[in-house]
């Protein structure tokens, strides 16, 4: 069952874990955040650079901040599930990269 918030933003049940995302495309709300806010690539950037309508990248910042809470404590638990696998699962490259250094 798809829900289409307006004609920009969509939530998907199974696709991108449900997340709000630009319709029609995989790039969640977060996503744009994270490249706008943290990343400081502006939206004319972003929309060019993935192909996304620029109206679409300005919506997904109002959602964002509409539902800022939300979607931070989202990005926050993606992180912390990121360090988990990171270390629970060192990179075989830096672990090479540390023997060749004698380390």
């Amino acid at each position: 069952m798809e829900v289409t918030l307006n004609q920009h933003i969509e939530i998907t049940p199974g696709v991108r874990g449900g997340k709000p995302r630009i319709a029609g495309t995989r790039m969640t709300v977060a996503d744009i955040a994270i490249l706008y806010l943290q990343m400081g690539q502006s939206l004319d950037l972003i929309a060019g650079k993935y192909h996304l309508p620029l109206a679409s990248v300005y919506a997904a910042m109002a959602y964002y901040y509409d539902h800022r809470n939300e979607i931070e404590q989202s990005i926050q638990a993606d992180e912390a599930f990121a360090d988990s696998l990171q270390s629970h699962y060192p990179s075989r490259l830096q672990a090479k990269l540390k023997e060749l250094r004698g380390e």
